[in-house]
């Protein structure tokens, strides 16, 4: 097998998955969910101990864990002395660490840096097919439930007066999220994963005029910086997962600079 063999298939599956993962991205910055994007990866973790205890999958265990932490969250969100960030705070790093002592206890010779890193290089066909069979599913999901996800998210109050099922759509939308993060950990890691979700779209929010063309120009943010990054960690033998996180941070300071044709950033 050659290199090229390999980076080929590490191109794809970073391309899938920032395909994927753009316009869920958008709906998380328009939600301002930043730190609830950032706990729910970090507990992914969990789901892989889980995984390894009960002999499962360790994507099946991600969905569980990820869901379990977000029902946790909304019941801090009715307690009024505990702050939205406060909470998120709290279950960011208490999930981070039970993760990994779940991990530790679990045995099975886990190799903690895969997990947290990520190993895009070491992604086979076979991952590939479930890369670009589950992103299908998920992108069709998000497509069947775009315009009330969108109303639920723009005008939550104004979208339950219309009928829109505003709780049933937010938890579409947290499992959406948690079936990107079982999809892409192994790729980037869990540590980098909500940088997929993120950076691209807040790179996309300053040239969009309109939700569906900021999904799409995300979705471009997220490959170009799948293949600079790509390209960088092979001239320059760095690692692959943070390389391609660096270049969504770069394309999204060339974002704030100003630039002809379109208004400074806000």
């Amino acid at each position: 097998m050659s290199l090229d063999d390999f980076f080929l298939r590490a191109l794809l599956a970073g391309i899938g998955i920032a395909v994927v993962a753009a316009p869920l991205g958008c709906f998380i910055v328009w939600r301002r969910m930043a730190y609830f994007g950032d706990a729910m990866a970090h507990s992914a973790l969990i789901g892989v101990a889980l995984g390894l205890v009960l002999g499962m999958r360790s994507a099946f265990g991600v969905v569980l864990a990820v869901g379990a932490i977000a029902l946790l969250f909304v019941a801090l969100e009715r307690k009024p002395w505990i702050s939205s960030d406060t909470g998120l705070g709290i279950l960011a790093h208490g999930s981070l660490a039970l993760g990994l002592v779940a991990l530790s206890l679990a045995g099975g010779g886990v190799n903690y840096s895969a997990w947290l890193f990520g190993d895009i290089l070491a992604v086979s066909k076979t991952d590939l097919a479930h890369i670009y069979g589950i992103g299908a599913v998920l992108l069709l999901a998000l497509f069947a439930v775009w315009r009330p996800l969108l109303a639920a998210t723009a005008h939550q109050d104004l979208a339950h007066a219309e009928g829109v099922p505003v709780l049933r759509m937010r938890a579409i939308l947290i499992l959406l999220i948690a079936m990107v993060i079982a999809l892409a950990m192994q790729l980037v890691g869990v540590l980098l994963t909500t940088s997929l979700l993120i950076i691209p779209a807040a790179t996309a929010r300053r040239y969009a005029t309109t939700p569906e063309s900021m999904a799409l120009l995300a979705a471009l943010a997220g490959v170009a910086a799948v293949l600079l990054g790509l390209h960088a960690s092979l001239w320059w033998d760095i690692p692959s997962g943070p390389s391609i996180v660096l270049a969504a941070v770069a394309l999204f300071i060339v974002s704030l600079l100003p630039l002809p044709f379109f208004p400074p950033p806000k």
